[in-house]
């Protein structure tokens, strides 16, 4: 009888979640994992909300975090800290990846200083943690107060639509203190942290493809950056897809870089991060013959493929991400500059883009630079150039490196002879100047001539060529130590 009470119950916790279009810890798990199928490593009388859990994704051993919502909203205590941060310690000492499947309304109120002491304790096993093992955080309810900062402390932000939300503050609580009524969506929902904030990486319509894709970037992701990186045979790697990709003729028409991407990695292989936020850049992960690379690429589609501050901090973080891990870093660069303007400035660009500067000189993994197109002005030197210590640089015979294009140049540096000329004279006068800078500083010739450029490479030799320099340089990182530097949430 009492087994069958328990059976019961768990069927009426279920039903609670399903009402609310959620599924329930136990499912998610068997989502999770290999066959569905994981080992619980606390005791289930001193759950206290909280699922603490063991398996494999992909034969890779993966800790597990999981709230339960119907036991007290899933609601942060002592206890369950005390469960979260034995998980935590166990993925640490085992090298392995660490989840955390969110639906918590946050600390409870009645625990005091308590729960907020548990907090902190959790906060600080994450930061050491960092840089040595992944840590992925999933939003599949309501992720409020600091839960939603070990979210943010987290590698990777994953959301479901509809269900999701994370905020620090409540709508009730926004609401007490005189700010207006606002719904829990508005205030955290899949729109804002995607497209806005920043804060979540990845989002997706329902729990199952969320899973999948999860699993997906764990078996892309190394599993602690303890270890050397293996180059597997690259005969065992057999593109099926063929180079097809093609520049537009005019190098003012935008063209979407994931096709690209798509052509030089193995096939089915890239995977996005942020595609939703900053989009003027494309980051993610994907595997040349085999091997997992970081892709940053600037994307022309949207705003000429500028950089700006949002750009610079999504790049930066996954190039120091990459540097963590042991990971090599692929650049595909077609830059016109950064955002120029006052919105620009007042937000910090120039501090936010040495992010960006600063992550590519301090990273000593391999790094590659495919100069695509245009190259211009400080994004230049941002985007992974040879004077941030790429390890190679190659250029396409489209390729234009140069403080700015000819147009702004021989405006700027013919000011004064046009001033008195008519508009026509002018115009024809500027036109060929143009023509002039193009031909004697715009290209990759300069770039060559003084070492700035490594080779001119046709489009389809692009795959190769950066699998001979990642090969080369493999061992150019430094092993052995506990990690080189956390992730910083920049």
């Amino acid at each position: 009888m009492e087994e069958e009470e328990k059976l019961n119950k768990e069927v009426r916790r279920k039903e609670k979640q399903h009402a609310k279009g959620k599924l329930f810890a136990t499912e998610r798990l068997a989502l999770l994992y290999d066959d569905g199928e994981y080992r619980e490593l606390t005791n289930p009388n001193g759950r206290d909300g909280v699922y603490v859990c063991i398996g494999k994704v992909f034969g890779q051993e993966v800790v597990s975090v999981t709230h339960d919502f119907t036991y007290r909203g899933g609601s942060f205590g002592i206890q369950q800290s005390r469960n979260i941060i034995k998980a935590q310690k166990l993925a640490i000492k085992k090298k392995c990846p660490y989840v955390m499947l969110n639906d918590s309304g946050g600390a409870r109120i009645q625990e005091g200083i308590d729960g907020l002491a548990g907090l902190g304790d959790m906060f600080c096993n994450m930061v050491d943690a960092s840089g040595y093992i992944p840590q992925y955080s999933v939003i599949l309810g309501p992720c409020a107060g600091g839960i939603a900062y070990a979210a943010g402390l987290s590698d990777f932000v994953f959301m479901v639509q509809g269900i999701g939300q994370m905020y620090v503050t409540g709508p009730k609580v926004v609401k007490s203190v005189g700010l207006g009524t606002v719904t829990a969506e508005e205030l955290g929902g899949v729109k804002l942290h995607s497209e806005v904030s920043g804060c979540a990486h990845f989002n997706y319509e329902d729990e199952k493809t969320c899973f999948q894709e999860l699993r997906k970037l764990i078996s892309v992701v190394p599993p602690c950056s303890k270890g050397n990186m293996t180059v597997p045979a690259k005969d065992n790697f057999i593109k099926q897809n063929e180079f097809s990709f093609q520049l537009p003729e005019s190098d003012r028409h935008g063209y979407d870089i994931r096709e690209l991407i798509r052509d030089v990695v193995d096939d089915d292989s890239f995977m996005e991060i942020h595609s939703m936020f900053a989009q003027s850049v494309v980051v993610g992960f994907a595997k040349l013959y085999g091997i997992p690379v970081g892709i940053i690429a600037n994307q022309s589609m949207c705003n000429a493929g500028t950089l700006d501050c949002d750009t610079s901090d999504k790049a930066a973080r996954l190039v120091r991400f990459c540097d963590a891990f042991h990971m090599p870093v692929v650049t595909f660069t077609d830059v016109t500059g950064f955002l120029p303007g006052l919105e620009q400035e007042s937000k910090g660009v120039i501090r936010h883009g040495a992010k960006l500067l600063y992550a590519f000189a301090e990273s000593t993994v391999p790094k590659v630079n495919v100069i695509v197109r245009k190259a211009y002005g400080g994004a230049y030197i941002a985007m992974n150039s040879r004077t941030m210590r790429a390890d190679k640089v190659f250029a396409w015979p489209s390729a234009k490196i140069a403080v700015m294009g000819e147009q702004g140049a021989v405006e700027i540096l013919y000011a004064k002879e046009v001033k008195q000329m008519d508009k026509e004279a002018r115009q024809t006068f500027l036109a060929e100047k143009a023509e002039e800078y193009q031909k004697e500083v715009v290209g990759y010739k300069l770039g060559l001539e003084h070492g700035y450029i490594d080779e001119l490479i046709m489009p389809e030799q692009t795959r190769d060529k950066i699998y001979d320099v990642i090969v080369k340089h493999k061992r150019k990182s430094i092993f052995g130590m506990k990690k080189k530097h956390g992730n910083i949430p920049l």
